[in-house]
């Protein structure tokens, strides 16, 4: 793990105890959660425990788990953490770390849904399952704990999202709220999108099928996409079509869901009878 990755933790500390010298109504919860905790990976498991406790799964149960996770899995201790980093790099809300860690519920189903993914892989889906149907409750996401998630990735706002068992989603992607990565009806097997590196897809955007969507694609708001979309290039309307090369070569960074004043003008005129 890179030394800007591992200093991460110390940094979040840092705005913990300032946000607690000027909110005492805060000082206990920042304590228990973050201030009170060892590594990231404590904090992380202690503060999604008591998000999703339940009758079933009470919060220390669920601490112990996503430890052990955590314990047995280098991989994931990193990728939460190039998570945390695309949050607050690509959110202006974000802030710094403290406010994305502990309120923005994107991350924390994300983060939530990468326990479900390893449970998934370990042969625990009874488990996995249990677990997604809480961060669908609690956050308002359904992640099938078998699809597949890249490293970097930007969930904003979250509300809404729906992302099929057989999805695919690269690294570095950006995706806002009440996005959906499904199918096209009954059909089997590999039946949902393949997102490449670096896409952005805008608020209420539907990719249905089983498709690809380029490396560095931009898929406007409000899109329903039933058609492949070539790299590097931006779809827009209902049904989506290609009007042509992207302006950003990685949009999920720039996080611009705007389309060209010309181009909107020319899908307009293509959706006229």
């Amino acid at each position: 793990m890179t030394e800007q990755l591992e200093s991460i933790w110390n940094t979040l500390r840092d705005e913990a105890e300032a946000a607690a010298s000027t909110e005492r109504l805060l000082v206990a919860y920042l304590q228990e959660t973050i201030l009170g905790q060892k590594s990231l990976e404590a904090a992380m498991s202690y503060t999604l425990a008591t998000k999703l406790k339940d009758e079933i799964l009470p919060s220390i149960t669920l601490r112990d788990l996503f430890l052990e996770i955590f314990d047995t899995d280098e991989q994931l201790r990193e990728t939460v953490r190039v998570d945390l980093k695309a949050v607050r790099d690509r959110d202006p809300a974000a802030n710094g770390y403290l406010s994305p860690f502990l309120f923005f519920k994107g991350f924390s189903a994300l983060t939530a849904y990468r326990f479900a993914n390893h449970l998934w892989n370990d042969n625990r889906q009874s488990l996995a399952l249990y677990l997604q149907s809480l961060i669908s409750k609690v956050f308002a996401m359904d992640v099938h704990p078998a699809a597949r998630i890249g490293s970097g990735i930007l969930i904003d706002h979250g509300t809404g999202i729906v992302i099929g068992e057989t999805a695919v989603v690269g690294d570095n992607v950006s995706i806002l709220q009440d996005v959906t990565l499904g199918g096209t009806g009954k059909e089997q097997g590999d039946r949902h999108p393949k997102i490449g590196d670096g896409v952005l897809i805008a608020a209420g955007a539907k990719v249905l099928g089983n498709i690809k969507i380029g490396e560095g694609a931009k898929i406007g708001a409000g899109s329903v996409v039933l058609k492949p979309v070539p790299a590097h290039c931006t779809a827009v309307g209902v049904p989506a079509k290609n009007i042509g090369a992207c302006k950003e070569s990685v949009p999920a960074l720039g996080m611009n869901q705007e389309i060209d004043a010309g181009e909107l003008g020319e899908i307009q005129l293509d959706y006229q009878v």
